[in-house]
């Protein structure tokens, strides 16, 4: 329920508005002066008023003068001129120092009641959007993945992001992989109406045609060898939410024809089954290909097409939104540090040097595979060019050795003199990365130090260190 505070030097006039907008649901403060407004305000706050109706022609101060002092208390709190002495130079005026409108008495009630609902809609809408903000610059909720950015080119992506998602309009990103298209998805659903329902995500490349179309329409028993039991799909889960179809340029023809019909329809059939089930899901797909190139060579249906990109959001790729890459690192760090490789803190600059001028040929998965990998190198809390792999080191042409001088060294944390921490003192989070990775490559120490962009003999120092025998 929005406060209206209302200052008029005539009480028939005070009496009036405050039975009028008390009836329409308003809580509704009275002033007869100026002054008196002013100092309700200094106690209240911007907090305690959302709108202020303001006479022009008052006994002790002048409205306008009023509206300058408003503005400088609290300037987001929105003000509605009244006058009947009303002039085309106090108009102009009243807008240039902040006024939301100019209303001239007598006024119906109507005109009155639509100022103020289309200027409590506006703040209303205004509020929304910036909440939106802090929440996608958080991230998705419950999650560590964060919409962090400075650059235009994602700036577009982001206020798109926020125009299309209260739309029920079928969504299709577009972006090379790596580039965060799921935290796009994720953040469409949050911000949409159906944020309080499911938000489901399938991969459509992970999966062979039969499971995909079992994953995505259930199937009943007996369906296929093996299926024991009914289950059902993605799609039911899905029902009343979003269901996000990642890769969806992999998908067969076969389960394209299904999938457009869901889109025209909203029904589908389950596998073994013949009645049609009613589904309300909104479709936001993701693909790393050119499907109109695909549709083109025919493997791809054109009307499934235009189904799905009723609105193409395209993500820029890493190279091409450069100054985003310190927010992007902090941030990675800030993670990894929850992981438990909380060894490093910040990024050394000649390091960060070379992360801006490197391609980045797999985006932002490949950002935080450098960054893990360089966390588990690092021998300091500063991670240096040194902990980087070859190939990133290049572009700028910084080799290890460049930042192994005495003072490099102390700057990060390590002493050439400073013995070995004991196994005891290491993350845990850094032993068991370095694990997975011996065990990956079926502790193969050539292939793993290489993976991790070291030689042999620091790969067996870390290991010596960390007590893997």
């Amino acid at each position: 329920m929005a406060t209206i505070f209302i200052c008029d030097d005539e009480a028939d006039m005070l009496r009036y508005l405050d039975k009028l907008l008390r009836a329409g649901g308003y809580r509704v403060e009275t002033f007869q002066r100026g002054s008196e407004l002013l100092a309700r305000l200094a106690v209240v706050g911007g907090a305690g008023c959302d709108v202020i109706l303001q006479d022009v022609r008052m006994p002790d101060m002048d409205g306008l003068e009023v509206l300058k002092q408003v503005r400088g208390q609290c300037p987001g709190l929105a003000v509605v001129i009244m006058t009947a002495h009303g002039t085309v130079d106090d108009a102009v005026s009243a807008i240039k120092q902040g006024a939301y409108d100019y209303i001239m008495k007598p006024f119906p009630r109507e005109k009155l009641l639509g100022v103020l609902e289309r200027l409590l809609d506006h703040r209303r809408l205004a509020e929304e959007n910036r909440q939106l903000r802090e929440e996608l610059q958080r991230g998705v909720a419950g999650g560590g993945d964060a919409i962090v950015f400075r650059s235009a080119a994602f700036r577009e992506v982001y206020d798109l992001t926020l125009q299309v998602a209260e739309s029920e309009a079928n969504i299709l990103i577009m972006g090379e992989s790596g580039t965060g298209k799921e935290l796009i998805a994720s953040a469409l659903h949050r911000n949409s109406p159906r944020r309080g329902k499911p938000f489901v995500s399938l991969n459509c490349a992970a999966l062979s045609d039969t499971l995909l179309e079992s994953q995505l329409f259930g199937h009943v028993r007996g369906a296929f060898t093996g299926a024991v039991i009914n289950q059902k799909g993605l799609l039911e889960e899905a029902d009343g939410g979003t269901l996000f179809l990642d890769e969806i340029g992999d998908v067969s023809p076969a389960v394209q024809a299904k999938l457009l019909r869901v889109t025209q329809e909203k029904d589908f059939i389950v596998l073994g089954s013949t009645r049609p089930r009613k589904v309300d899901v909104r479709f936001v797909a993701a693909t790393n290909k050119d499907l109109m190139a695909e549709v083109r060579a025919g493997r791809f249906r054109e009307d499934l097409y235009y189904r799905l990109n009723v609105i193409p959001v395209l993500v820029p790729p890493l190279r091409e939104r450069r100054e985003d890459i310190p927010l992007l690192v902090e941030n990675i760090l800030k993670r990894l540090r929850r992981r438990g490789l909380d060894r490093v803190r910040s990024v050394s600059p000649e390091a960060m040097r070379c992360l801006m001028e490197y391609p980045w040929p797999g985006n932002i998965r490949e950002l935080e595979n450098v960054l893990e990998r360089g966390a588990v190198c690092a021998r300091g809390p500063l991670l240096s060019a040194a902990d980087l792999p070859d190939e990133v080191r290049e572009p700028c042409r910084i080799r290890p050795a460049e930042e192994a001088s005495p003072a490099g060294r102390e700057t990060s944390g390590v002493r050439k003199d400073a013995p070995h921490a004991p196994a005891g003192e290491d993350s845990p989070g850094e032993r068991e990365l370095l694990l997975r990775i011996l065990e990956e490559h079926r502790w193969n120490k050539g292939a793993a130090a290489g993976s991790l962009g070291i030689d042999r003999s620091t790969l067996w120092r870390k290991m010596k260190r960390l007590g893997i025998a």
